[in-house]
């Protein structure tokens, strides 16, 4: 795709079409610190006063949704890159590793020696040493997303939700993150699970840190043609703001696709629209130039 950058651009959309709009929310909606700018919930809240629908669209489960991100307001979200989505309340998808497979994963994972959590709408559940295995590789996590500082950073404040001594064998996960080693690298991963979804994410320039496992035909992508299916409506209604390599296929499937200016060069590369940094208030320039606001 041809990207053009926010200031080159008149405004492309007619303010009477009413749009679907799908915001990932870490490094997009939100800094990796977890702040929101002002001036996105403005925009978020603006543009659906204007007739649009805003959706969540995250590899976030349900249980890491806070009260400071749930009361600017959506129609719906997108969950777990996408194996559960909910509009207005209602779940229309869900679709959890089931408890055998999940069992296999978690069983593999320890042979390895690779500490994991499993991210579920109940909570994240962390395996028995992640807390001190984890902190060196969340803090580079952090570090790659801008944060020059981690010092203060812990497991902890990276991932509230996360809880510790829990049962790791159960049936509400809807994917299993856990930290790349020598042992278990994407293509090793990838031949000890063909049958599942496997992704990548991490650090600077998208270095991938971590790995994550979730049932096959799970993305961000193939929920959103689900959940226009159920509204009724069309992909040329549609717009996609990202700023990684995991929202490739949905600003592909789009009819735009809005990379933020933090976001990765194979990202901002694939969208059709690079606007300005999440704490410089990308978000809400980008719904101006596209007429949502």
């Amino acid at each position: 795709m041809k990207i053009s950058f926010l200031g080159d651009m008149k405004p492309m959309l007619d303010k009477s079409d009413k749009k679907v709009v799908f915001l990932d929310i870490d490094g997009t909606l939100c800094d990796y610190n977890g702040v929101i700018p002002r001036s996105a919930k403005q925009a978020v809240r603006l543009a659906r006063k204007n007739g649009h629908l805003i959706f969540l669209n995250t590899g976030r489960s349900k249980a890491e949704m806070d009260d400071d991100l749930l009361n600017i307001g959506f129609d719906g979200m997108i969950c777990g890159n996408g194996n559960y989505v909910e509009v207005e309340q209602k779940v229309i998808l869900h679709q959890p590793l089931p408890e055998n497979i999940e069992a296999k994963i978690v069983k593999w994972l320890g042979e390895q020696h690779s500490e994991f959590f499993l991210e579920s709408n109940n909570g994240l559940f962390a395996s028995e040493h992640f807390k001190e295995q984890g902190l060196p590789v969340v803090r580079a996590y952090v570090q790659g997303e801008g944060q020059e500082d981690v010092s203060h950073v812990t497991v902890e404040t990276a991932f509230p939700a996360m809880q510790y001594g829990k049962q790791l064998i159960r049936d509400d996960v809807n994917k299993i993150s856990f930290i790349l080693t020598k042992q278990v690298q994407p293509e090793i991963v990838k031949s000890q699970f063909p049958h599942l979804e496997f992704g990548t994410w991490g650090g600077k320039d998208e270095q991938p840190l971590f790995g994550d496992l979730r049932p096959k035909g799970i993305s961000k992508a193939n929920a959103i043609k689900k959940l226009l299916q159920y509204l009724n409506m069309s992909l040329t209604d549609t717009i996609a703001f990202g700023d990684a390599q995991v929202d490739v296929p949905m600003f592909e499937l789009c009819k735009v696709g809005v990379c933020m200016g933090n976001g990765g060069q194979k990202a901002q590369e694939r969208a059709d629209l690079v606007t300005d940094s999440v704490m410089n208030d990308g978000l809400q320039h980008a719904f101006e130039k596209l007429s949502l606001i």
